[in-house]
């Protein structure tokens, strides 16, 4: 019997027997700090040191082949002392149909290495988080606002950003 691991049918399921979390686990270069599942659907959280290895063996793993970045987001928890950001990849297989959500907690103004290597579509995606939040991707072959003009001050998705934005009269 093949399992089929998308989010339809992965509910209620051990995070831990997903093939990607499984994967991960086994090779000690990715090492994931936490797993959870929320309505079926699993992510991982990976340290930022290790981030690259292990998007890059999502990716490259025959038996995995996330050969789709779905999205690269963010979350700002400001009441979180020293990892204020979640860095969010949201990861597709078409091979096999599994979905992974890969989560990288960072410190504010903390840098993590961009991925536009791994998948051509993290460029515009990690712009826009750039903007919006204000991390910045190492080696980004071109980090500037995407949103926002060049000269607008701030960065609008943080919690502290004024609900109304800042209005110069």
């Amino acid at each position: 019997m093949t399992v089929n691991w998308n989010r339809q049918n992965f509910s209620g399921e051990d995070p831990e027997q997903h093939p990607a979390v499984a994967a991960l686990r086994r090779n000690p270069g990715t090492p994931v700090k936490e797993v959870a599942i929320f309505r079926g659907e699993v992510s991982a959280v990976i340290s930022p040191e290790h981030s690259t290895e292990a998007l890059t063996l999502l990716r490259d793993d025959p038996a995995l082949a996330f050969d789709l970045l779905v999205d690269v987001t963010a979350v700002h928890w400001p009441e979180r002392e020293g990892a204020e950001f979640d860095v969010v990849y949201q990861l597709y297989s078409h091979g096999s149909r599994m979905r992974i959500k890969v989560k990288v907690p960072l410190a504010d103004g903390q840098e993590i290495r961009s991925v536009v290597p791994l998948w051509a579509t993290a460029g515009w995606l990690e712009r826009e988080v750039y903007d919006m939040f204000g991390i910045p991707f190492a080696g980004h072959p071109d980090q500037r606002r995407i949103v926002n003009p060049p000269n607008f001050e701030g960065h609008p998705l943080r919690k502290e950003f004024p609900v109304q934005g800042r209005v110069r009269w």
